[in-house]
């Protein structure tokens, strides 16, 4: 009588465990100049062991783009946020030669105003004060053309804040607001709420699932309230980052914060323009946007004004 055959079973935690360890020795491999290498401790377990996250960084591209583009006869990059265009040649590492063209914007200085706001200061240690002077400036364009807005901030608890402060001071005004884990269908009765007849102000986070990639034409969005310059946080991570780009291209603060911040301030202020017919209002709120070093990032064909 014949033995039964063994079935192997495999354990897919462990598995998952083996990919995942290859991929991080393949990436250690090619670890260099445009990598950064770091260790967060994990909080202590009931059994006294602390867990450990290694992760290795690609804080520039390049060195793995530029292959590519020799090997490629051509290649085409366009984006509407592809500026500066020497940050970008950069980190995507394009050939020297490549051409950089400023395509002219299909729309006009007249369909948008865009208002800097001067007396506000979004930095973390002047929030408190400044919730009230954006509220009051919210409060006061809603009052002055209702209709559906977007207010953009650079955390989920400044987001909240202001939002508690405007249900008391203009509770008349409706509001909606994006929440820390939104699946697929919370996120569709958020932007159902954007509708031709209806008024009321969306709270969102700056470089979260609202701030791009969202059409919402017309009367269904005329104005956008940005209360942040987008800049990452400043952390540990970040600042070896910035003091590798620093390193490399001589312009750390502006690589690694500046430059990506106001890139999320422009993508989310392009949800209000959509088509040449679009009429539209958008607040800058902070006075650094006042300053000639981030208007000059700004786009060329916005109308701006200081308020």
């Amino acid at each position: 009588m014949g033995n039964a055959a063994t079935v192997a079973t495999v354990d897919t935690a462990l598995q998952q465990f083996y990919f995942n360890a290859q991929l991080f020795i393949r990436l250690a491999e090619a670890f260099g100049d445009h990598s950064l290498f770091d260790v967060t401790l994990a909080p202590g377990q009931a059994s006294g062991v602390r867990h450990a996250i290694l992760c290795i960084r690609n804080v520039v591209p390049a060195p793995f783009l530029k292959p590519r583009f020799a090997e490629s006869r051509t290649a085409t990059l366009f984006s509407a946020t592809l500026s500066p265009w020497q940050f970008y040649s950069d980190m995507l590492g394009t050939p020297p030669d490549t051409p950089w063209i400023d395509v002219e914007s299909p729309f006009h200085a007249e369909q948008l105003s865009v208002i800097i706001a001067p007396h506000i200061s979004t930095r973390y240690r002047e929030r408190t004060q400044s919730l009230l002077p954006i509220v009051e400036l919210m409060s006061t364009q809603f009052d002055a053309r209702p209709g559906n807005y977007f207010a953009f901030f650079s955390s989920f608890d400044y987001l909240q804040n202001v939002l508690t402060m405007l249900g008391e001071h203009s509770p008349h005004i409706p509001v909606w607001a994006q929440s820390r884990d939104m699946g697929e269908a919370d996120r569709e009765k958020f932007l159902a709420r954007f509708e031709i007849g209806s008024k009321g102000i969306a709270f969102a986070v700056l470089g979260g699932a609202f701030a791009e990639g969202i059409d919402l034409p017309g009367e269904r969005l005329i104005g956008a309230f940005i209360a942040t310059l987008g800049l990452p946080q400043t952390n540990l991570v970040n600042e070896q980052i910035r003091t590798r780009m620093q390193n490399m291209f001589g312009a750390g603060y502006d690589y690694t914060y500046l430059y990506p911040g106001l890139q999320k301030v422009v993508q989310a202020a392009g949800r209000v323009i959509r088509t040449t017919s679009d009429q539209g209002t958008i607040f800058l709120m902070d006075d650094r946007f006042n300053r000639g070093e981030v208007k000059q990032l700004l786009p060329s064909w916005w109308n701006l004004s200081a308020r």
